[in-house]
């Protein structure tokens, strides 16, 4: 099974960019699963249990996906991924997507969103932002990195797609 691990922080637009992947069924062969659909929460973690929260939900990405190649879209980056994941057996090979925006962007996106997702207030986008940034100065530990900021939903799938196609 190979696997292509789109990262980002919190609002940069993984899901997104994943719903219109599989609308446009733009991945032939891959079957798109984002973080927020496995069913797991994060806040049910406690704060030293959250490295088995992103395992648990590869496991569960990967179960779904039954045998078939993967686009999970989730903030996992490459370090933890490789440091602190129990990688499922089924993953053959590892491909890593990151998407970065404008700081502008992000806060506006995260302040937007519904009070019950618990990302509008001031500190968790601070930590998002200092996440953003790691991406931007990290951008060579991927095998593709895209800034969306000025770019359409559709570009910026079209881009991962003809990425993803390299991999077939």
């Amino acid at each position: 099974m190979k696997l292509v691990i789109l990262t980002a922080a919190c609002g940069v637009g993984k899901s997104i960019i994943r719903d219109e992947l599989e609308a446009k069924q733009m991945l032939r062969g891959f079957v798109c699963i984002d973080t927020d659909e496995v069913g797991i929460n994060l806040w049910d973690y406690a704060p030293e249990n959250r490295d088995r929260y992103a395992g648990d939900c590869l496991r569960e990405a990967v179960r779904r996906a039954n045998g078939k190649d993967l686009l999970f879209s989730t903030c996992l980056n490459p370090v933890d991924f490789y440091e602190k994941v129990d990688v499922p057996a089924e993953i053959m090979s590892t491909y890593f997507i990151a998407m970065t925006c404008s700081d502008e962007e992000i806060t506006k996106r995260l302040k937007a969103r519904p009070p019950e997702r618990m990302c509008g207030d001031d500190e968790f986008i601070k930590e998002q932002l200092a996440y953003l940034n790691w991406y931007r100065r990290n951008k060579e530990k991927f095998q593709l990195y895209i800034d969306n900021t000025g770019m359409t939903v559709s570009e910026t799938a079209e881009k991962i797609a003809d990425f993803v196609g390299t991999l077939i």
